[in-house]
């Protein structure tokens, strides 16, 4: 239930809802929920985008047939496949903002490279690290009963797993904690730096 901070500060001019226990957000800024398989990207993305009003972005939604078949039969993505993948998430957050809707996406973003792409689409977005011990994320993929990644992928997510960085906007929260837990902790936070 712990959550560290990794450069808290406000979002500069997003205009998120300022009232404190506001179920929906008129504007909110962009954020992405990132983690390895099995940390619970979807589901807390969809419950923090439902809480504050936004649009929930499944990532996984925008890879290649390609890129599916791939991690479908058990292979890891490369960056070259991942590539036109981020640019097309990237893309799609910034689309939502040029039409002043906000989007909470679930996204694994794993390496700091992979967070500077979006950032290029949306320079101020902000990201929240779901982060857990590798037993409880090896069960969680082990028990899944959806999804196209196959699970023996996780080890290879974990190796190139970079959490965020002290000059990236974000927080880092545990996994361990109830999804309802989690989502509280997100927006407690939001609203105590200000963008909420």
């Amino acid at each position: 239930m712990e959550m560290a901070r990794v450069a808290i500060r406000a979002l500069p001019c997003i205009g998120f809802a300022r009232k404190v226990g506001m179920n929906k957000a008129s504007e909110i800024g962009s954020i992405v929920v990132m983690g390895v398989s099995g940390s619970g990207k979807s589901t807390i993305a969809l419950a923090l985008a439902s809480r504050v009003g936004a649009e929930f972005i499944d990532a996984d939604s925008l890879h290649s047939a390609d890129n599916v078949a791939k991690m479908s039969t058990g292979h890891a993505l490369s960056d070259e496949d991942r590539w036109p993948w981020l640019n097309s998430v990237g893309q799609r957050i910034k689309d939502q903002e040029s039409n002043h809707q906000s989007s909470v996406v679930a996204c694994s973003a794993l390496k700091r490279t992979y967070r500077d792409v979006l950032r290029q689409y949306v320079p101020s977005v902000f990201t929240v690290f779901l982060d857990g011990p590798a037993a409880v994320l090896q069960a969680r993929v082990d028990d899944r009963k959806v999804g196209f990644m196959a699970p023996s992928l996780l080890a290879s997510q974990l190796a190139n797993l970079e959490p965020l960085q002290n000059d990236e906007l974000g927080i880092r929260v545990d996994i361990e904690a109830s999804p309802d837990e989690i989502v509280n902790q997100i927006v407690a936070e939001l609203q105590a730096t200000g963008p909420l």
